[in-house]
This record gives C-alpha cells, structure tokens and sequence, in this order.
C-alpha cells in the first residue's frame, strides 16, 4: 500500500508541474506586447512610442552602412527598415 501511495504522489507531483508550466507557456505568448522604444523581430526593427497623451516625438534612427536620421514617429509601432540594416533607434527629447 506504501508503494502505491508514494507512486500515485509522484505522478500526482508530476502532473502539477507539467500543468504549471503548460499554463505559464499559454500565458505567456498572446498576452505579450510590442516593447516601448526600439526592438527588433527575426527580419525587421520597430520603435514602439508609447504614450496616452498623443504625443508625436522625435527618433534618431541608426543605419548600417548608411547615414543615419530622425524622424517624427506617432504613438504606437512604427517600422523602421529590416532588423540588418537598422541598428538602434532613440528618442532625441523633443516633440514635432
């Protein structure tokens, strides 16, 4: 009866486990939002402006191989250009 008892908890231990991590995993993937600022995916780079006032600002945008430049971003995602040729992008402090 031991046996039967200490198996039955472990199988018990084993389906919590497994279910705690399939329910983080779940959680995890739809609920998660764009990063504010820079970010880039597998091809492409993004400045994410978050605000609630709308607010339009101003990015310096830095390329690869190229010149970089600002630009008036709105609230919300902008894309910028593949993730190889944009390196990074900031906000410079003013509004336009």
């Amino acid at each position: 009866m031991r046996v039967r008892r200490m198996v039955t908890s472990a199988l018990g231990s084993a389906a919590l486990v497994l279910a705690t991590m399939g329910a983080v995993t779940t959680a995890a993937g739809p609920a998660a939002a764009a990063p504010c600022g820079f970010y880039e995916t597998g091809s492409d780079a993004y400045y994410n402006h978050c605000t609630s006032d709308g607010s339009r600002v101003v990015i310096k945008v830095e390329v690869a191989w190229a010149p970089d430049y600002e630009r008036c971003v709105a609230p919300g995602t902008t894309w910028l250009g593949g993730a190889s040729k944009i390196d990074g992008a900031y906000y410079v402090g003013r509004t336009c």
